[in-house]
């Protein structure tokens, strides 16, 4: 009976603490309300999926040290629905749900940013790729079958965060329709039924809406009853800008930019302290609720990063860092940023602020030597003829690399044109590396010199690396591999065998294992290493030995390296290593020789 007395009570203790106040979270014409009181948010934000599952507490808690009261976060659709009705919410970092408690538990409220569009740096700006397969697909208006796709997203999210909008208990505010649409479009009737899908889902809170403080950008991007978001809201007169667009409602800097992002090729975005401490003194005196995007940047696991585009013939992919320059830098350390800002908003706000938590440990890892293994020439899928080559997309692949081979007849040598490549071809010649074609700038013209093997049609192979659909602005529609066709000449290639190569891990970890081929030491190799722990931690592998390709560290894609740079180490978190023995498996385009690898405790 006692026994039984006991679970009684620890049953009743469990259910006691799940059970959370119910909150009313309204709009005011100048203020936001909770339970009828202004309130001021002071938000910093972050995106799961861009952090280790096991530090999104730490990086919570960090944010809450600075000053913080709430968490925005962006959700990345794509991230959730690779396959179209196929959803995930448990997996690696996925399980938006358990984040968001996480935040409540640590007494943070959320701002819930879920797109179905979100740009965030992220490919093709969090719309799934599948999309892409619909060749006259429209995105972000009424296109029928772009809303049936968007429907059935917010169908399915929508049941993991009813129960945690705080009229429910729990901690989520307001919730995002769609992200600075007024730079993209002005269709207002798919703004106003991405709200009915979300009402009809039950989601009974406030909205917002998030666009530059431009006149235009306000009429365009926002609709009527939601709360005005600033990109960023950084003078009395953006905030008036906004008033001129609603008197109603409240608005607040939803973007608010301690540090910016930076593409391959340049150096480290770094923006000036002292302008960011301008802007968040004014939006403190002046008793304005700020987001400030971000807080923490995290990193572009895998193929996740996006990329820029602003001209028909222009594009700039991300790095996979996203450090961005933060307050909370990629390893979660605090920046002079962060303190500069803890101080600054401790003097305007009436809770104390809690200390830090303790740092994650990083460490360094001796070099190590790789051993050149295997070709991707070896590791050959059956391929798929198409009379001319079609992109990635077609074939239900999103990401890593394509190839595409034809025998050359007619023409045999002159001017070969690839008319798109997206985003970086290397051109072959009977296994012989001709030449490299990059997207940007618009020549994608190569000499293809006379074949010296004795071939009556010699063969032709283009493989083609995507690295990250765009994800801003109206060049969206962007498609990876050969976009239209190849000529040599000005003839037409005709005849082309493909072979998708979405350079998962699973494929990636067969293929560097398998026995070697006459191809290895060819540009396409996979390199293999072994390294011991006594101790794991976070670290970031110096990949400045190799030119370009992907790092796999334990069955993780870490994401992509460039000896352009700026970016020459990857961040592992040390979730993904352990004691004992620990597996490195890269992927280079150019690299012809195997070449050692360390670890390092810092980015750069």
């Amino acid at each position: 009976m006692k026994r039984l007395i006991v679970c009684c009570f620890s049953l009743l203790a469990a259910i006691t603490s799940f059970t959370q106040v119910k909150h009313d979270f309204s709009l005011s014409s100048n203020d936001f309300l909770l339970d009828g009181k202004p309130i001021r948010l002071i938000s910093g934000e972050m995106h799961p999926a861009r952090i280790p599952k096991e530090y999104w507490q730490h990086r919570i808690q960090m944010a809450k040290a600075m000053g913080c009261n709430t968490i925005a976060a962006y959700i990345f659709w794509n991230y959730h629905e690779t396959a179209p009705g196929v959803f995930d919410f448990k997996t690696e970092n996925r399980d938006i749900a358990e984040f968001i408690r996480i935040c409540q538990q640590e007494k943070m409220w959320v701002l819930l940013r879920p797109g179905p569009y979100v740009c965030a740096e992220w490919d093709f700006g969090g719309l799934p790729a599948y999309l892409l397969k619909i060749p006259d697909i429209k995105i972000r208006c009424m296109d029928t079958r772009y809303m049936k796709a968007v429907e059935g997203y917010i169908n399915r999210i929508s049941k993991e965060i009813k129960p945690l909008l705080c009229s429910n208990g729990g901690p989520i505010l307001m919730l995002q329709i769609e992200n600075e649409y007024g730079s993209f479009g002005n269709d207002k009737q798919y703004l106003e039924e991405l709200r009915k899908l979300w009402i009809k889902n039950g989601i009974n809170i406030p909205f917002f809406t998030a666009d530059g403080p431009t006149a235009f950008m306000l009429e365009a991007g926002n609709i009527d009853g939601t709360a005005i978001g600033l990109d960023s809201g950084s003078s009395e007169a953006d905030f008036e800008q906004a008033k001129k667009r609603n008197p109603n409602v409240p608005s607040f800097s939803s973007e608010t930019y301690p540090g910016w992002l930076t593409h391959w090729g340049e150096t480290f975005a770094r923006p000036d302290t002292n302008n960011l401490k301008k802007e968040v003194e004014f939006l403190l005196k002046s008793k304005r609720s700020f987001n400030l995007y971000v807080i923490h940047g995290g990193t572009n696991f895998g193929f996740t990063a996006g990329a820029n585009a602003f001209s028909p013939t222009q594009y700039q992919p991300d790095i996979t860092s996203y450090d961005y320059d933060a307050p909370i830098n990629e390893q979660g350390r605090p920046t002079a940023k962060y303190f500069m800002l803890r101080n600054l908003i401790s003097q305007y706000v009436s809770y104390a602020l809690p200390d830090l938590p303790q740092p994650i440990p990083a460490i360094g890892i001796p070099s190590f030597n790789m051993e050149a293994t295997n070709s991707i020439w070896y590791n050959l899928p059956e391929p798929i003829f198409s009379p001319q080559p079609k992109p990635m997309e077609a074939f239900d692949q999103n990401q890593g690399l394509i190839l595409y081979r034809t025998n050359l007849t007619g023409h045999k040598e002159g001017k070969l044109t690839i008319t798109e490549p997206h985003d970086y071809a290397l051109v072959f010649l009977n296994g012989k590396f001709i030449d490299t074609i990059k997207r940007d700038g618009g020549n994608w013209t190569i000499d293809l010199p006379k074949s010296n093997a004795n071939i009556a049609d010699p063969v032709l192979e283009i493989l083609v690396e995507g690295m990250g659909h765009i994800n801003f602005a109206q060049y969206m529609i962007d498609r990876k591999g050969i976009t239209d066709r190849v000529t040599l000449n000005g003839m037409t290639l005709m005849n082309w065998k493909i072979f998708s190569l979405p350079m998962d891990p699973a494929y990636v970890q067969k293929a560097s294992h398998s026995s070697k081929g006459n191809r290895v030491g060819q540009q396409g190799t996979f390199f293999r290493g072994e390294f011991d722990l006594d101790t794991a931690g976070d670290t970031y592998f110096d990949m400045s030995n190799y030119a370009k390709g992907n790092l796999y560290v334990n069955g993780h894609n870490l994401g992509r390296y460039w000896n352009i740079g700026p970016q020459q180490r990857l961040y592992c978190p040390a979730s993904w290593l352990k004691k004992g023995k620990n597996e490195v498996i890269v992927f280079d385009l150019h690299k012809l020789e195997a070449a050692s690898i360390s670890g390092k405790t810092e980015l750069d």
